[in-house]
């Protein structure tokens, strides 16, 4: 009895195994087949994604640039889309096109490479064989960052604790301007525990603006010399001694790192060749090569280069200069035009703008984002002041181009007035024509062009 009744448990357990593998092959076919059939619409196709992404090295020279067919969705068919990638590149899935459009660079890529890496030394040979002393001024460092991509932010700060010389870095100074994303939140915070004692955080608890919260941590900072990085950074070896040596040599000179460009697809290091800062009558800031022979004499290729603008987002000030001098207009709105404001002020104030070659800092230049009216509201507030303050009888070089703006409000700048006064600032036509005659006004333009026509005639 006990032989059959175990003769029916083994053939009933059989059986019930056989139909429960056959159901299990039914149902994983059908679920197969429903994703590619979904799969067969309008999406971005990787067919090597797992294969690629183990392949992607952490030495940016090897990062290959990634070429996928194009099969777009609708609704990436946008400017905001086109702008941030280039025509000969591809992409594998929307969650690579939303991450560009969510931070403005290759933020699948950021993730992979982590919170730091080693980038080259891009530094001229010259540079290696300069030597700082040791008791150079204290640096804080002011990073003010908005929804910013967690590994390029953690990046940016990594990269500062591990290439400054501990008792050089006074503090870092991070403020968020009201961020949104959760993982500049809690998670920000349970990271930031191994850098316990160099950092302090603040939290704007209403939305600032990259002029105000840089004021912001500039009064949290007790370090002698700010030194004002963007979140997206990455510093190089022997970045910060070049920086303090020259203003511990002149309180008054502000100067700022050679910033070498990371692109914003691959994320590779690039080399800056020497330039300078620049901008033109739309107050629209650009970057000028550096002719050879300026760079001519001993020093060489070390030379410290006369910059008659700074793009803003990285240099150093001594912090009582920086307070001596006004800070920024704290009436300007959000951010853009603060960088010239500040430049045209320390030199026609007395001061002094280099761009020092044996300092490099990497930025991820992000492409410009178009149809940001807020932003570029912002601007255009900014411009004005800038121009009513500062430009003297030359803002109509600046109305010339734009007429529209005459009409414009900007706000009250009786204060700025006056902080040009007390401090004795010279007339914009002395910077015109000691620090950028290369800025040419309509009617220079029109009398080179008449010329060229009378030598043509004859």
């Amino acid at each position: 009895m006990r032989g059959v009744t175990f003769q029916c448990l083994f053939y009933g357990s059989l059986i019930f195994g056989i139909w429960t593998a056959l159901l299990y092959v039914y149902i994983h076919h059908n679920h197969v087949s429903n994703l590619e059939k979904k799969n067969q619409g309008p999406a971005l196709i990787w067919s090597h994604e797992k294969k690629l992404q183990q392949q992607i090295p952490r030495d940016p020279k090897q990062i290959p640039r990634l070429r996928v067919r194009f099969e777009m969705p609708d609704k990436y068919e946008t400017t905001e889309y086109k702008t941030f990638l280039r025509s000969d590149t591809n992409y594998s899935k929307p969650e690579y096109i939303a991450g560009f459009l969510k931070y403005g660079f290759n933020a699948i890529l950021s993730k992979s490479l982590g919170s730091e890496r080693d980038v080259p030394d891009t530094r001229n040979k010259m540079c290696l064989q300069k030597h700082y002393p040791a008791n150079l001024p204290t640096a804080s460092v002011v990073i003010c960052f908005y929804n910013e991509e967690f590994n390029a932010l953690f990046r940016t700060m990594s990269s500062v604790i591990n290439l400054t010389p501990q008792y050089l870095l006074e503090e870092i100074v991070l403020v968020d301007d009201m961020s949104d994303f959760d993982d500049l939140k809690e998670k920000l915070d349970h990271r930031l525990e191994i850098f316990r004692g160099k950092i302090k955080l603040i939290r704007n608890k209403q939305r600032e603006g990259l002029i105000r919260s840089r004021l912001i941590g500039a009064t949290r900072a007790s370090g002698d010399v700010l030194v004002f990085l963007d979140s997206h950074c990455e510093v190089n070896r022997v970045w910060l001694q070049p920086l303090l040596h020259a203003i511990a040599k002149d309180p008054r000179m502000v100067v700022c790192p050679l910033i070498d460009p990371i692109d914003h697809e691959t994320l590779e290091y690039r080399p800056s060749p020497a330039v300078r800062g620049a901008f033109n009558w739309h107050l629209e800031f650009k970057w000028d090569n550096v002719f050879s022979y300026e760079m001519d004499g001993p020093e060489g290729p070390t030379r410290p280069i006369r910059s008659p603008a700074t793009a803003g987002g990285v240099f150093a000030i001594n912090r009582h200069y920086f307070n001596e001098i006004g800070q920024y207009d704290r009436d300007m709105k959000l951010s853009g035009a603060e960088n010239l404001e500040l430049s045209l002020r320390i030199w026609v104030c007395g001061g002094q703008l280099f761009i020092l070659p044996c300092s490099r800092v990497g930025l991820i230049n992000k492409p410009r984002f178009p149809g940001r009216p807020g932003f570029m509201k912002s601007v255009t507030y900014n411009n004005l002041r800038l121009v009513h303050v500062w430009l003297d009888q030359y803002k109509e070089q600046f109305f010339l181009r734009q007429p529209g703006l005459k009409s414009v409000a900007y706000g009250n700048i009786s204060e700025r007035v006056e902080l040009r006064k007390r401090l004795g600032c010279k007339p914009f036509q002395w910077y015109l024509d000691n620090v950028f005659p290369e800025l040419e006004t309509s009617k220079d333009s029109q009398r080179k062009g008449n010329k060229s026509f009378s030598l043509m005639k004859d």
